[in-house]
């Protein structure tokens, strides 16, 4: 198992649920990018999830949509994510999160071995096609990395079987149906249902993100799963400086500490 993955693994199989962390790459010229990398990390991101620009990401919210735009502005989106990841990936062990048209419009072999040689643990595609599950898990196991798959609270029973046999890493499980940036009540019973039906379907860890939009909530939520990402809140906390998105990050990594899973 490349060093990356085992280390991903290794993350999640802690006993306290750990704190992914989303950034859309781009978003700021690399040293600025870099260094924002750094303090969250530093402030207690167990994981990082780097995003790939997409100019249509419908399972987005408008604070993801607009910083994707933003990037795209600012070009050379591939180069700059796969920089983006190649630092995030010295710091906790990275994933990058991105759309099925991105990924067939820079090539999935190629994007996904440039990847691997950056350090990314793994690629999520989240609105992956299912015709074209295998052929993908095939080209990320081929080049090192995990496949990890989103997986709809209303899947059915035989969707549910098919996503998690062409799973590698995780699934994750939306803790709000909603587009990101969800900021509204969080059904916890429906979601704990739904991570019992993957936890049936599949031994792969359990991430749930979509929705989790305090720390309060948060720590409501660990104990289903085995991590918790946040994305919109830190996005907007970027838009007021590297100081507020650290502090709100070692705010969630607070409320994770002493929340096992």
């Amino acid at each position: 198992m490349p060093a990356p993955t085992e280390a991903l693994r290794t993350t999640l199989a802690q006993p306290r649920c750990s704190l992914g962390v989303f950034v859309p790459a781009g978003l700021h010229p690399p040293t600025a990018e870099r260094r924002v990398l750094e303090r969250l990390a530093s402030s207690g991101t167990d994981v990082f999830e780097i995003g790939l620009a997409h100019h249509t990401p419908f399972l987005d919210g408008p604070v993801i949509q607009s910083a994707y735009r933003r990037a795209l502005h600012n070009g050379n989106v591939l180069d700059r994510t796969l920089r983006a990841v190649e630092h995030a990936a010295r710091h906790a062990p990275t994933v990058v999160m991105t759309y099925w048209e991105a990924v067939t419009q820079h090539g999935p072999e190629g994007l996904a071995h440039s990847f691997a040689d950056t350090g990314a643990a793994g690629v999520m595609v989240v609105d992956l096609p299912d015709e074209a599950a295998d052929t993908w898990r095939e080209i990320a196991a081929t080049a090192g990395l995990t496949a990890p798959r989103f997986a709809p609270r209303t899947s059915t029973e035989r969707q549910l079987g098919a996503i998690s046999a062409t799973a590698s890493g995780w699934l994750y499980a939306p803790a709000s149906a909603a587009p990101t940036g969800y900021r509204g009540h969080l059904d916890l019973e429906a979601l704990s249902a739904a991570v019992r039906r993957l936890r049936s379907a599949s031994p792969l860890p359990v991430v749930s993100g979509v929705g989790i939009s305090t720390p309060l909530l948060a720590a409501a939520v660990a104990p289903l799963v085995d991590a918790v990402v946040i994305g919109t809140p830190v996005v907007r906390a970027l838009d007021r400086g590297p100081d507020a998105a650290s502090a709100l990050v070692a705010a969630y990594a607070r409320a994770l500490q002493h929340r096992p899973r």
